[in-house]
């Protein structure tokens, strides 16, 4: 049985319609990602998977369940690690995990051991009679990951969890939810950090207004739509043109330089030789690459 199961699921704000027709599914133990640019509706459709905003039109179900009907139940079964900041700055963290845990009516010993468990896992223990304010962003960011899996979810929701983030803490917060996957939770994420999707998960979908474009593995995206490797050539001129346009290379033409996509080494020693003499550029192909190629690279706002 799938865990989430999207079929034609539909969002409208009024004449606005911000998720059109969207279907896919996640498996158990699988970490998978929603990507797309602000606007996409990666947070509208999250929001319906555990009923804080109702569907308009098909049909969304979270381990079996219909979302319109069985949402407080579901909801008990799901953790939600949200955006923004919504931890009680009054407590300091310790409280605030043992208030969490109230909520789910989870007994005091209970309560106790989890907190001191997940306060141990998420490297927070020095820090357990401090208050919410005087956490670094990276500490903040952990608790709430911990308040999100106090409850013990079989389903995490991570809506752009490292947002904000120094890369250290952003590794950290990487390997705890590493290690919360190989412990058999399944892990839903939204994130504008590609190499965190790319990272972290098992399978991903890229949508754009409303709609899915693509869905696969981070590395079958990257060998499907971009290839093994990208040239960046700077000031390219006619001559570096004329043989894109021979050899028909798959290719971005920017401002002021072109991204040649290769799979074929030959082809790499080809363009290093002839235009390459200064200002080129050769690396891996990365999610990145697949994302800026299918919903462009103009600002959206």
């Amino acid at each position: 049985m799938n865990v989430v199961q999207a079929t034609n699921a539909v969002k409208r704000f009024g004449e606005f319609e911000a998720v059109r027709s969207m279907s896919f599914h996640v498996k158990e133990r699988e970490f998978f990602a929603l990507l797309g640019p602000n606007g996409a509706g990666k947070t509208s459709m999250i929001r319906m998977l555990y009923g804080f905003s109702p569907i308009t039109s098909g049909e969304v179900r979270v381990f079996g369940m219909n979302v319109q009907t069985e949402w407080r139940t579901i909801r008990g079964r799901i953790g939600v690690c949200q955006q923004e900041n919504t931890l009680d700055p009054d407590l300091t963290v310790e409280q605030n995990l043992r208030l969490f845990a109230s909520y789910f009516s989870i007994p005091g010993n209970t309560a106790r051991e989890r907190t001191e468990e997940l306060l141990d896992f998420f490297a927070l223990s020095h820090k357990r009679d401090a208050k919410v304010m005087e956490l670094s962003g990276g500490m903040a960011r952990r608790l709430m990951l911990a308040r999100a899996i106090i409850s013990k979810p079989d389903l995490l929701i991570l809506d752009e969890p490292t947002t904000g983030l120094d890369p250290q803490s952003r590794h950290q917060v990487w390997e705890r939810l590493r290690r919360l996957k190989s412990q058999g939770l399944t892990l839903m994420l939204t994130t504008h950090y590609m190499e965190e999707a790319e990272f972290l998960c098992d399978r991903l979908i890229i949508m754009d207004h409303g709609e899915v474009l693509v869905e696969g593995t981070p590395k079958a995206l990257i060998a499907r739509h971009v290839g093994g490797s990208v040239i960046e050539v700077d000031d390219p001129d006619e001559a570096v043109m004329r043989f894109i346009r021979e050899k028909n290379l798959s290719h971005d033409a920017l401002e002021r330089r072109v991204l040649i996509y290769a799979d074929d080494a030959e082809l790499e020693l080809a363009v290093r030789e002839k235009f390459c003499s200064h200002a080129c550029t050769f690396r891996p192909a990365t999610l990145e690459d697949v994302f800026l190629r299918l919903t462009g690279r103009e600002l959206r706002e």
